[in-house]
C-alpha cells in the first residue's frame, strides 16, 4: 500500500459530514443526516477498539476473553464522572481512560501469571466481576440493569444535540485515527518485533534474556488504555451506559471483527469491526422489516436473527477467506495469476505485449 493512501482516506472520511449523497440500500438516508453519521460513527469507534484489540491478540498473541472490562471502565467512567459526580467532560474523560489502563495493568499483572487456557479464563473471570457489579449498582452508581443516561447538561454545546451529530463522528474519526497510529508505531518499533516474537514462540523470546511477562504486561496494559478510551466516545455518541457493554459477548465480537479482518494485520482489524459493527446494525433493521415479516415462517426465522446472519457469514468468511477480509485482495490475485498467464501464453501472442 503507497504511504499517502491512508492519509488520503482519513481526508476523505473527515469531509463525508459534507456529503449529500444519498446510497439507497446501504443508509437511510444521505451521508451527511445525522442517524447515518451516528451509524458511521460508531462502526469507527468499534474499528479502532478492534484494532486495539489485535495489539493484544494478533501480534501478541493472547486471547483475553476479558476485553470488554475496559471498554466498559470508559464508558462507565466517563458517564459517572460527569452525571454523579458532576465534573467536567474533559477532566472526566482523562480520569476514565486513566482508570481503565491502570485497571488493566492491575488486573493484567494477575491474569498474566498463567498461560493458555487458564489465561483467558482468569480475563473472562474478571470480567463477570465487572459485569455483576455494574449489575447489581452497588453503591448506586451505575443505574444497575437500567443503565445510566448521561447528564447533557455539563457538556460542550458542541456535543450535545442532533444537530452537532457531526462532532461526535470526528472526535470518533479521531480515536481511531489515533490508536491506529499507536498500534502501527508500537508494531513498528523494537517493542513490536519483542510482541511479534512471543506471539510466535514465547521462549525463544526469553532465551534472549528478554522478560516476556513485562512485554505481555506492557501490550495488555496499552489495549486496556485504548479501549477506554473508545468507551469515553461510545458514551458520548449513544449518550450513555448500559450492562450490555460490560457482558463477554461483546469481547466475543471484537474477536470475530479482527479474525474476520485478519489478525495481525495492518487494517484487517479496522476493516473487521467497521464491516461487522454496520452489518450488526443494519441487519438488525432489515429483521424487523415489514418484508421479513411476510416471508415464510422458515426463512423468517433465521433472517430475522442478525446474529444467526452475522454467524454464518463469520464461518464463510472463515472458510473461505482464512487469512481475513485483508487477505482477500492477494488470494484473488493469486486464483487470477494462472488465468492472466493462460491468456499471455497464447499462440500467436507476444509474451512480452501488456495488450
Amino acid at each position: 500500500m503507497r504511504p499517502w493512501l491512508p492519509l488520503v482516506g482519513l481526508v476523505l472520511f473527515a469531509i463525508l459530514p459534507y456529503s449529500t449523497v444519498d446510497l439507497p440500500g446501504v443508509f437511510d438516508g444521505p451521508l451527511n443526516a445525522p442517524g447515518t453519521l451516528q451509524l458511521l460513527a460508531i462502526c469507527l469507534v468499534f474499528g479502532g477498539l478492534a484494532a486495539g484489540y489485535d495489539l493484544l491478540f494478533g501480534r501478541t498473541g493472547l486471547l483475553s476473553f476479558g476485553h470488554a472490562l475496559y471498554f466498559a471502565a470508559g464508558v462507565y467512567g466517563t458517564d459517572v464522572l460527569v452525571t454523579r459526580a458532576g465534573l467536567p467532560l474533559w477532566e472526566a474523560a482523562l480520569l476514565a481512560v486513566a482508570g481503565g489502563t491502570v485497571l488493566a495493568g492491575l488486573l493484567g499483572a494477575v491474569a498474566l501469571r498463567t498461560v493458555g487456557i487458564a489465561f483467558a479464563m482468569v480475563t473472562l473471570a474478571f470480567a463477570q466481576v465487572g459485569a455483576i457489579l455494574v449489575a447489581r449498582d452497588f453503591g448506586g452508581l451505575t443505574g444497575g440493569e437500567e443503565g445510566l443516561p448521561l447528564d447533557v447538561s455539563g457538556l460542550p454545546d458542541a456535543l450535545v444535540g442532533v444537530a452537532n451529530t457531526a462532532n461526535l463522528y470526528w472526535l470518533a474519526l479521531a480515536y481511531l485515527a489515533l490508536v491506529v497510529f499507536v498500534v502501527h508505531r508500537v508494531s513498528a518499533s523494537p517493542t513490536g518485533r519483542v510482541l511479534a516474537g512471543l506471539r510466535d514462540d514465547e521462549r525463544r523470546v526469553a532465551v534472549l534474556g528478554l522478560d516476556p511477562y513485562r512485554f505481555k504486561l506492557l501490550s495488555f496494559t496499552l489495549a486496556g488504555g485504548l479501549a477506554s478510551g473508545g468507551g469515553v466516545v461510545y458514551c458520548l455518541l449513544v449518550g450513555g451506559a448500559s450492562p450490555h457493554i460490560t457482558s463477554s459477548e461483546l469481547t466475543l465480537s471484537l474477536l470475530v471483527m479482527v479474525v474476520l479482518g485478519g489478525p495481525g494485520t495492518r487494517w484487517g482489524p479496522v476493516l473487521g469491526g467497521v464491516v461487522y459493527t454496520y452489518l450488526d446494525h443494519r441487519l438488525t433493521a432489515i429483521g424487523s422489516s415489514s418484508a421479513v415479516a411476510s416471508l415464510p415462517g422458515v426463512l423468517r426465522g433465521p433472517l430475522s436473527q442478525p446474529l444467526f446472519i452475522l454467524g454464518t457469514l463469520f464461518i464463510l468468511a472463515v472458510y473461505f477467506f482464512p487469512g481475513g477480509l485483508a487477505g482477500l485482495s492477494h488470494r484473488m490475485a493469486a486464483r487470477l495469476e494462472p488465468i492472466r498467464r493462460a491468456l499471455l501464453a497464447r499462440p500467436g501472442r507476444d509474451p512480452g505485449s501488456r495488450r
